[in-house]
């Protein structure tokens, strides 16, 4: 009877509170957003987790802006510790989109291939499918071949493929066109990073941001023409 009068709730339940609403969250995911100190939950005299009011909407709020904004851990951690209020949303923001901020990593982290699946709700023969296939990148790390941030990012929006049948092979067209794409943009920055100064640095960085931005509304209007002219004939 003593639990029944407890204020908090174990990782556990909290895992049952938010399942309905984020099918894709796991223990693994709750603890991993942890370690990156997006939540910070207090702890029992023996070690176990002990999740308030509070922390439960935090971790709600934090859930909801990477399932519905795709956003990095590190402009969410902005965006719940700052000044603005989270629920105003991003129409709020006068800067450039997050989505457009590509001069930095998602997050820097490093992680194995179970620990991304675990962290992003899918099963680890899609990370491994997705590698192979080059969507994902991982590199060399201090225990052998690791994930990053970006691959977290990447991993988030495309498994949103998988609900209308699509395979990860079928998504390296992606892959090819941010290829080229990266390639276009490092030719009208280079020359600019040439000049070795800080202030260089600055104007490379804010160029690739604008460039990201009328890149994807170049993309988005070109793609709603053709499936325009589809509907329409």
């Amino acid at each position: 009877m003593a639990q029944a009068s407890r204020d908090y709730l174990s990782i556990g339940e909290v895992l049952v509170t938010l399942k309905p609403e984020f099918p894709d969250v796991t223990i693994s995911k709750i603890r991993f957003l942890e370690s990156e100190g997006l939540i910070t939950p207090e702890r029992t005299a023996s070690g176990y987790r002990k999740f308030f009011e509070g922390d439960v909407d935090r971790l709600r709020t934090i859930l909801k802006l990477q399932r519905d904004e795709y956003l990095p851990l590190r402009v969410i951690r902005d965006r719940l510790d700052g000044d603005r209020d989270v629920s105003a949303g991003p129409t709020d923001r006068p800067a450039a989109e997050p989505e457009d901020e590509i001069a930095e990593p998602a997050t820097a982290l490093e992680m194995t291939a179970d620990e991304v699946a675990a962290a992003t709700g899918v099963d680890v023969s899609v990370v491994e499918a997705l590698t192979s296939f080059g969507i994902l990148r991982p590199h060399g790390g201090r225990s052998g071949t690791v994930y990053g941030g970006d691959d977290v990012a990447v991993l988030r929006i495309v498994k949103d493929f998988f609900k209308f049948g699509v395979e990860p092979r079928h998504l390296t067209m992606y892959r090819h066109f941010a290829d080229r794409e990266a390639s276009f943009f490092e030719q009208i920055v280079v020359p600019i990073l040439r000049q070795r100064n800080p202030e260089a640095q600055r104007l490379a960085r804010e160029s690739l941001t604008e460039l990201a931005g009328i890149s994807r509304r170049l993309k988005q209007a070109l793609l709603r023409a053709n499936l325009r002219r589809h509907v329409t004939t």
